[in-house]
């Protein structure tokens, strides 16, 4: 009985009531496996790990049915269930940030007399607030041709193709029998109607036999997933052929590549601090990567986007549209921000990247990888 812990001490470590893990007991959430010689209930290393993964969930606001599916699952195991909770509470801190950015800027208005419409109030703490960086694609987020071309030759003569995390769909291929697969309701809603058929489900568990494609791909949304290696070992698993549009945080200097991350926004870095490596990426698909260069004028507003047109990071609409800004908190993005307006105006920012007019394309890190 050394490895086992009473119901008692799991209640003080957990910091829940006895009450709560009898009710759990009862209704074959979370079992003690022993007894204690005084009868009490005991808890194993296993009931522990069981335990914990219910109060992740439970803390996160799951119900306790929806928890019972999660947790008995016999597919996830421990390290998946860590990693969902990681991805969920990765969520959770991206709503607070969006709820706090909220918050901030009705109290500015309302500094200069304005009242924030009764609509906008509503929203303001509804989940409408984090879906708005998907609402925020259609202003911002279209296809940039010249990037679309290399990924439509690198599908080759692909005539199924899967499109994992497809968003609104905007560079999947013509001519070919495409099916989407995306987890966000917001971005299913906005498919054009002709768009194809969209499945709700996400990258790491791809509802499709092996090799059911002749080709799988993926734009700009594998720093979403909560598994990224886990997500394109699906795509190979599911798919002959895997092309992949991502970015390469892993080479030397790779923060001072893009003036915005180097002079503006270093808190950048610290979205990338479990980001697998190039290699690692290329590896999970057993393929290569090649080097995808952002013309000055491209059409889709991602991140590195307006790297010779810097007034754009000015308009929070370009900003909304990329998950960065929320993700690093409104007191960075503000201050980034303020500091690049008065670096426009005074001069400095030309100053300091005069070299760049020069350029009609810039490599900023941006990746094709191809398997």
């Amino acid at each position: 009985m050394e490895e086992h812990l009473t119901v008692g001490r799991v209640a003080e470590l957990a910091e829940v009531s006895v009450r709560t893990l009898h009710h759990y007991d009862d209704i074959g959430l979370v079992r003690s496996s022993a007894r204690t010689a005084a009868g009490y209930r005991a808890y194993s290393p296993a009931d522990v790990e069981r335990l914990r993964e219910v109060l992740g969930y439970r803390r996160l606001g799951i119900g306790l049915r929806e928890i019972a599916d999660l947790v008995g699952d016999p597919a996830v195991d421990a390290v998946a269930h860590l990693r969902r909770l990681r991805g969920l509470l990765l969520e959770q801190r991206a709503r607070a940030a969006a709820t706090v950015t909220a918050i901030d800027r009705e109290l500015a208005a309302r500094a200069k007399g304005i009242r924030t419409p009764p609509e906008e109030q509503l929203k303001m703490l509804g989940a409408q607030l984090y879906d708005s960086i998907g609402s925020a694609y259609p202003a911002t987020r279209r296809t940039e041709p010249r990037i679309a071309a290399k990924v439509w030759d690198a599908l080759a003569d692909a005539r199924t193709v899967l499109n994992v995390g497809a968003g609104t769909g905007s560079y999947e291929p013509t001519g070919r029998d495409v099916i989407a697969v995306e987890p966000s309701a917001v971005m299913r809603a906005q498919r054009p109607a002709d768009a194809a058929p969209c499945i709700a489900a996400a990258a790491e568990s791809l509802p499709f036999e092996d090799k059911s494609f002749d080709a799988a791909m993926a734009f700009s949304t594998v720093h979403h997933w909560q598994d990224p290696i886990a997500g394109l070992r699906e795509m190979r698993r599911v798919a002959r052929r895997v092309v992949v549009f991502t970015y390469d945080a892993s080479s030397p200097g790779w923060l001072q590549r893009f003036w915005l991350t180097r002079d503006y926004l270093p808190e950048f870095a610290d979205l990338l601090v479990d980001w697998p490596s190039l290699a690692d990426l290329t590896e999970a698909i057993g393929g290569r990567a090649e080097p995808v260069l952002v013309p000055w004028d491209c059409a889709d507003g991602f991140f590195e986007a307006h790297w010779r047109r810097p007034e754009a990071y000015l308009d929070e609409r370009v900003r909304r549209a990329v998950s960065v800004w929320t993700r690093v908190g409104p007191e960075a993005e503000q201050r980034a921000v303020e500091e690049l307006r008065d670096d426009l105006a005074s001069g400095r920012w030309a100053e300091r990247n005069r070299d760049l007019v020069a350029h009609d394309a810039a490599e900023l890190g941006l990746r094709l990888l191809v398997a």
